[in-house]
């Protein structure tokens, strides 16, 4: 499994092979056309509760990223991205102004760890 991670607004390339857009809401720095995205699955982004908690905030990263984490392991939307990902170069795009603190990141360090339901199931026993 290849996973790749980009910023919406970063141009196209074929070497992203399937560009999957993982936020809930429309960036709205990029119209539709311009993404070239193949799908855009909203349900495996953050909880909007959890999105306003962290507020991009660098000290509340860590903790971000644990709960994001545990939200994760209980989204039923992971398995339909792990279906996706079978076999395919893969490129999750995010909006987030952070480089380096997105819940894209998050998300495909987490595929690339879990790569089962059950191995998520365990891990996020572990982490509460």
């Amino acid at each position: 499994m290849i996973i790749q991670v980009k910023h919406i607004c970063e141009p196209a390339l074929k070497a992203d092979g399937f560009r999957v857009l993982v936020d809930r809401a429309w960036p709205q720095a990029i119209s539709r056309y311009d993404a070239q995205i193949d799908h855009w699955l909203k349900e495996v982004a953050p909880s909007a509760d959890l999105r306003r908690w962290f507020g991009q905030l660098p000290e509340r990263w860590d903790e971000f990223r644990r709960r994001y984490r545990l939200e994760l392991a209980d989204n039923t939307a992971v398995e339909e991205l792990r279906s996706l990902i079978q076999g395919r170069l893969i490129t999750l795009l995010y909006s987030a102004r952070d480089s380096q603190r997105n819940n894209a990141m998050i998300l495909a360090r987490y595929l690339r760890d879990n790569p089962t339901a059950e191995t998520a199931k365990r891990q996020a026993r572990r982490v509460r």
